[in-house]
């Protein structure tokens, strides 16, 4: 497999896997456990960060390809 490939495999993976552990948590943490929804939240918000990490790796590897 081609290296391009697998990180983009990896990093949808990686993000899909952040999204369902992110509603996993916020929907079984209780009603009044207010700490269960906000790891919820702080983890759904790595999910951006992993695309955006994906694409920024992913541009530098074809500005040095075009070089």
């Amino acid at each position: 497999m081609k290296p391009d490939l697998v990180l983009k495999i990896t990093l949808l993976v990686a993000a899909f896997a952040s999204f369902v552990l992110s509603v996993t948590l916020y929907f079984q943490a209780e009603d009044g456990d207010l700490s269960g929804r906000l790891n919820g939240i702080y983890v759904g918000i790595w999910v951006p960060s992993i695309l955006a990490l994906g694409a920024f790796i992913l541009s530098g590897d074809r500005r040095k390809k075009h070089e």
